[in-house]
């Protein structure tokens, strides 16, 4: 798999945050084009920080100051998270990031990725994402918008009041689970799935509404999941799920730019962006998982023949998902069958 530090988008991506901030201070070229991007994490969180922002400072710079952004961070520009994709569709923002899975039903084919234990690593996963996209996608989920990326968080794992060693823990416990699929899957497993946008998350655990919850590590420091709970439930060399996100413009806000900066949009979109911030996510997993661990939170690592019993008890899930999308005629096994076929590509077997 070609190493991101290869790629166009690096580490280096946040110097050039400073490069744009001095860069607008004393700019001589006036901007041509502002705009807004809008998302519903708080502007600390590892996202927004790690891969949003170095994003746009690397767009302003490579215009010359031509095109800058706005940054609403939690939902700053008003509405609920599953509104953010019509948002960016009806031109409330130019440019959301979101998760399909926020609007059930409405982007069916992302859910490939979300189907238990296909993710691996979510750079891996992230780059197929965006090929199988382009193959089956961009033209038919998204055809109401112009995609700039795809991509998948890290080895997503149970967060929880009370330990669950075990696939019996789980029985009866409200879990919050983010998309359609993950709810689907938790369900057939035993637990009363709860869905709601991750913002919602910390309320909802501090108030009892929900008694564990599954994201990845990387979203617990901003959201102080931590302080809430403190056993967490890790599937070893596996993932028990993952999440799908885009990055979404507005296709008229788009169109209406200049050739030359939709070049510059161009080359900072696509298979290299979501390959980048899949793997973003996934190295953000670690200075959270290592913060709780300080402060003496219960590790849980499933063993190898614990993990068995999970996949085989959701295994049904995939099957469902399977027979719906052949139903629907959007031919759920070769979907499936090319989703693992890409990832196993993108992790170099």
């Amino acid at each position: 798999m070609r190493s991101v530090a290869a790629g166009a988008f690096t580490a280096g991506a946040v110097a050039v945050a400073a490069l744009s901030l001095s860069l607008t201070a004393g700019q001589a070229v006036a901007a041509e084009v502002t705009l807004r991007l809008h998302q519903m994490l708080p502007a600390q969180a590892s996202v927004p920080k790690n891969i949003l922002e170095p994003w746009m400072a690397r767009i302003e710079e490579e215009s010359g100051g031509r095109i800058e952004f706005q940054h609403f961070p939690a939902m700053q520009l008003g509405g609920k998270p599953p509104e953010l994709v019509d948002q960016a569709i009806d031109g409330i923002a130019d440019i959301v990031w979101t998760l399909p899975g926020y609007t059930p039903g409405r982007f069916p084919r992302t859910e490939v990725f979300e189907l238990p234990f296909v993710m691996t690593n979510a750079e891996a996963v992230s780059r197929a994402f965006w090929q199988l996209a382009e193959e089956t996608m961009l033209d038919q989920d998204f055809k109401d918008m112009k995609v700039l990326g795809l991509w998948v968080h890290g080895p997503g794992l149970i967060h929880s009041k009370d330990p669950i060693d075990s696939l019996d823990d789980l029985n009866g416990v409200k879990l919050r689970a983010p998309t359609r699929v993950t709810n689907d899957m938790f369900s057939s497993l035993g637990a009363t799935p709860v869905g709601m946008p991750v913002p919602a998350v910390p309320e909802a655990l501090s108030k009892g509404v929900i008694d564990a919850t599954v994201v990845p590590w990387e979203v617990t420091g901003a959201l102080k999941i931590n302080e809430l709970v403190s056993n967490h439930t890790d599937f070893g060399d596996d993932a028990l799920y993952t999440a799908t996100f885009v990055l979404g413009m507005n296709r008229a806000a788009y169109d209406g730019l200049p050739d030359d900066l939709k070049a510059i949009i161009d080359k900072n979109s696509g298979l290299e962006l979501s390959g980048f911030a899949g793997g973003q996510m996934q190295r953000d997993d670690a200075k959270p998982r290592d913060e709780a661990i300080e402060k003496g939170a219960t590790m849980i690592v499933l063993p190898p023949e614990e993990v068995a019993r999970w996949k085989e008890a959701s295994a049904p899930t995939i099957e469902k998902w399977v027979a719906e999308m052949d139903e629907k005629g959007m031919d759920g096994t070769g979907l499936y069958k090319r989703a693992i076929e890409l990832i196993e590509e993108n992790t170099g077997k």
